[in-house]
Order: structure tokens, then C-alpha cells, then sequence
């Protein structure tokens, strides 16, 4: 669902009728948008009876932001391995907020596609934990006997790694070349496609920001290789990611509220 919602939120000619009716095939989807649009922030002008009243009353970025986080957070569910309910999503969510201000700050890409690949580039470990949670011990031990990073662990027990398998499920699933570049290459930037470069510069710096703030990073989160002189290429710059994470930590509060740090996190 979430790949087509997002080529009919972005395209000019697109109707409200037209994205009610995508969101209508989910039942907890809409009533998460009907939810929101006549919460006491947006109910301003009385009821909103329908999907389509609500997705005038929201605008394209609020409700994207809205059904990209509540479908992504799904995927979680059953996962074992992965820390407390609500961790991977929590990671997700930051990362796609720093992704978006960097975004903003820099005017060298577009926000929205920023904020989307935050938010899916980790998709591979979800499915990781789902298929092969038995392996996890074997993984942690080579990490804690030879060092290196998880991806570098998950290739030698597993034969593959997470961001493999994440672009796999992206490329199966129809989503933009873009994103399928952002869960192959987000932790090897220098690696990826030239067109796919600029995504890529800010992704990484937003992982980076991601991780160091703090909620929902699993252990694998801190056995990551940072590229610093891609970053700084790029015009990165420690000062820079320093005041992103500030911008990064309100927008994550305004978002999770009393689920910044713990419980599971439900749209």
C-alpha cells in the first residue's frame, strides 16, 4: 500500500477522492486519519465525516507522515530479537525525522523522499528477525570474538546481510529505485549509484544522528562503520548533525509523546 499511496500523494493532479479511496482499503488506516483530522489540533471548522473530509482537513505532508508511520509500524509486530515492542519503529521514525531537517537544511533534496527512506532503509532487519532469530546468538558472538560490524557478522553466519535483503523486499514490493538504493547502500553511501548519492549523503548522516540520540537503537545500531569523509564531502559537518539532533529530539517528542523512549508505538 505504502508504494502506492506515495505515487498518488505525489503526483500534481491528484484528487482527495482518489487518496481516500487507497486509504480506505486499510480499516485501521482510516480510522487512524478520521482520528487525527478531528483531533483538537486539526478540528477547526466542525466534523469530519469521511476519509476524503479528512484528507482535505490533514494536507498531503501531515497525512503522509501519518500513513507512512502506521503502516511501517506493523511490520514489527512479532518480531523477536529486536529489544522491547515499538524499539524498531521508534529507530525508524528518527531516522526518518533527521533525514527530513537535513533535507530541509541543505535544499539539495526533497524532504518527503528523505523522510520515506528513513523510515524503510532498515526494513531488512525486521525481516532478519522474523526468519532467523535463531542465528541472533551466532551473530552477536562474532561480533564480540572478531569485532567489525553487524552487516560484516550477519554475511559470515548468515551468508547475507539486512540491507541486502531490505532492497530485495523493497524491489518486490514496487518501490522507487531510489529507495531500494537507500536499504542497500545506507550504511556504505560511497558505494551506491551516483543518482542515488544525495539521498544516500543524507541518510547516512541521519542514521548517525538517529543512533546518537538515542531511542529505540538495538545493538546492532552501534556496530555501524561511519563514513566521515563521505559526510564531509557532502557538507556534513559535526557542528552541523550537532544542531540537527537538537531539531531531530522535538520533532521525535511531538511525534512519539509519552512513547519516545518505551512501549510499543500504535497509529
Amino acid at each position: 500500500m505504502l508504494p502506492r499511496l506515495i505515487s498518488v500523494l505525489v503526483a500534481p493532479d491528484s484528487s482527495a477522492t482518489e487518496i481516500a479511496e487507497i486509504i480506505m482499503v486499510d480499516s485501521a488506516l482510516a480510522g487512524s486519519t478520521l482520528r487525527l483530522a478531528n483531533s483538537a489540533f486539526f478540528a477547526g471548522s466542525g466534523k469530519a465525516e469521511t476519509v476524503a473530509d479528512a484528507v482535505i482537513r490533514l494536507g498531503q505532508r501531515e497525512l503522509y507522515r501519518l500513513a507512512a508511520l502506521a503502516l511501517v509500524s506493523r511490520w514489527e509486530a512479532g518480531t523477536a530479537g529486536r529489544g522491547e515492542p515499538g524499539d524498531f519503529c521508534r529507530y525508524a521514525l528518527c531516522t526518518a525525522l533527521a533525514a527530513e531537517v537535513l533535507a530541509e537544511t541543505s535544499e539539495r533534496l526533497d524532504p518527503q523522499t528523505a523522510y520515506t527512506a528513513g523510515l524503510v532503509c532498515d526494513l531488512g532487519k525486521l525481516a532478519i528477525a522474523h526468519g532467523c532469530a535463531p542465528f541472533f546468538p551466532a551473530i552477536r558472538a562474532h561480533c564480540a570474538t572478531r569485532g567489525g560490524t553487524w552487516s560484516q557478522a550477519e554475511r559470515d553466519v548468515l551468508g547475507y546481510t539486512h540491507a541486502e535483503v531490505g532492497a530485495q523486499l523493497l524491489r518486490a514490493w514496487s518501490f522507487s529505485p531510489a529507495l531500494v538504493a537507500a536499504a542497500e547502500f545506507g550504511e556504505r553511501p560511497a558505494e551506491g549509484p551516483a543518482e542515488a548519492l544525495p539521498l544516500l549523503a543524507h541518510l547516512h548522516a541521519a542514521k548517525f544522528i538517529a543512533t546518537s540520540f538515542g531511542p529505540g537503537v538495538a545493538e546492532d545500531g552501534f556496530l555501524f562503520e561511519l563514513n566521515t569523509p563521505f559526510l564531509l564531502e557532502w557538507g556534513f559537518s559535526p557542528e552541523l548533525l550537532q544542531e540537527s539532533m537538537a531539531v531531530v529530539h522535538e520533532r521525535a517528542k511531538a511525534r512519539l509523546q509519552g512513547n519516545l523512549t518505551h512501549g510499543a508505538v500504535a497509529m
